[in-house]
């Protein structure tokens, strides 16, 4: 598909699965969308590559599903990654289990009689992010673009950055009223509110951080320190910890993504 430029499909009424979660939580996770519809998920869309994610790929394929993710994503779980931020080496996952079908900067299906436009987010969570948004229910998926409500993991060794987030975010409010539920890719259900507020959060962070950076303060030191103890008040201890999340914007900031380029 052309760079840009959404993919529109019509499709039968069928079960549509945003995400595959782990591997060893298929069987239950099949068990529970039998309670929901004749027939397991047609079709299933990986929101980025990551294994806790995109680990039921195989099962849904194999029972006739078509799974569906950014190019970036696919090409990240056929070649296997190092994430090196929490030192996480993730093999290649098989052929069979990779996505049939990769957007590039996005599509929209009509499914159901909703209206299901999914929308690639650059250089963000990852490199290979979707955003999949639910026009008449009024509901945005914005997979781990969102961790709420909490300091989130960013993968900067597959191309994320605290930048791609914020602008991110930016982007999702606009598509949000008062009524709009959104659901993140880690945490309970929010609104337009709660997501504000992660964002004024996350801009808060990053200015912080900038600051320490200009102020030629190092890694181990802004780690160390406390500069980010107001907003940590808040925000610490229910994802990921401070001085995780301090190195990853810190990383983002001054050293720039690692990501390798497909």
């Amino acid at each position: 598909m052309g760079p840009g430029r959404p993919h529109r499909g019509l499709l039968a009424a069928a079960l549509l699965l945003i995400d595959s979660e782990y591997a060893e939580l298929h069987e239950k996770l099949d068990a529970a969308l039998a309670g929901l519809f004749d027939g397991p998920p047609r079709y299933v869309i990986n929101t980025h590559w990551h294994f806790d994610h995109t680990g039921g790929n195989g099962g849904f394929i194999a029972a006739g599903g078509l799974v569906m993710a950014h190019e970036n994503a696919r090409a990240r779980l056929a070649a296997g990654q190092l994430i090196t931020i929490i030192d996480a080496d993730v093999p290649p996952i098989p052929e069979a289990d990779l996505p049939q079908m990769t957007v590039d900067g996005g599509m929209t299906l009509n499914l159901n009689g909703e209206t299901i436009v999914c929308t690639h987010v650059p250089h963000a969570h990852t490199d290979g992010d979707l955003v999949v948004r639910f026009v008449e229910a009024d509901v945005v998926h914005t997979g781990d673009l969102v961790f709420y409500p909490g300091y989130p993991f960013i993968d900067v060794s597959s191309g994320g950055s605290i930048d791609g987030v914020i602008a991110g975010l930016e982007r999702v409010l606009g598509w949000c009223g008062a009524g709009t539920k959104i659901i993140p890719g880690h945490g309970p259900l929010t609104d337009k509110a709660g997501l504000e507020g992660y964002l004024e959060m996350l801009e808060d962070f990053r200015s912080v951080i900038a600051a320490e950076i200009e102020a030629g303060r190092s890694l181990e030191q802004i780690k160390a320190g406390d500069a980010t103890a107001e907003i940590d008040a808040i925000w610490d201890g229910k994802h990921f910890p401070t001085a995780l999340f301090r190195e990853i914007v810190y990383s983002t900031l001054a050293g720039g993504s690692e990501s390798a380029k497909f």
